[in-house]
């Protein structure tokens, strides 16, 4: 029978010859870019997630907040655990530890040193 889709992505070849702990650091390095945005967006267009967010996005969500950390920690399981053996299932791992890493470093290692809370909020405040 004639596969079509044997052929593969140079990138999706690469990523299949990575490591689950190559993979990890590389989810610290996209970590590192996102918390770059992250920064930037809180500090230099002084865009507070609570303040801006909550009439929008806090009503979509009936009040409680989406983390982005939450989003990167349901990647990584899904990647770990359902989607192991696709080479994109890596690519899926990578940027949930990104997300994961930067919300965490943004709330504990960066708010609260800076402002003096941590500002994790699990729903907006009133």
């Amino acid at each position: 029978m004639l596969n079509l889709f044997k052929a593969t992505h140079p990138l999706q070849a690469m990523m299949r010859q990575l490591t689950w702990p190559v993979l990890l650091i590389w989810g610290v390095a996209v970590g590192i870019v996102f918390e770059a945005i992250t920064l930037f967006m809180r500090f230099g267009l002084k865009l507070e997630s609570t303040r801006d967010t909550a009439s929008t996005v806090g009503v979509l969500t009936f009040g409680l907040r989406v983390h982005h950390g939450y989003i990167g920690l349901l990647m990584m399981l899904l990647a770990w655990v359902l989607l192991r053996n696709r080479s994109w299932a890596k690519l899926v791992f990578v940027f949930g530890v990104g997300l994961f890493l930067s919300d965490m470093v943004h709330h504990f290692l960066v708010l609260w040193p800076i402002t003096g809370h941590h500002e994790f909020y699990l729903v907006y405040p009133k």
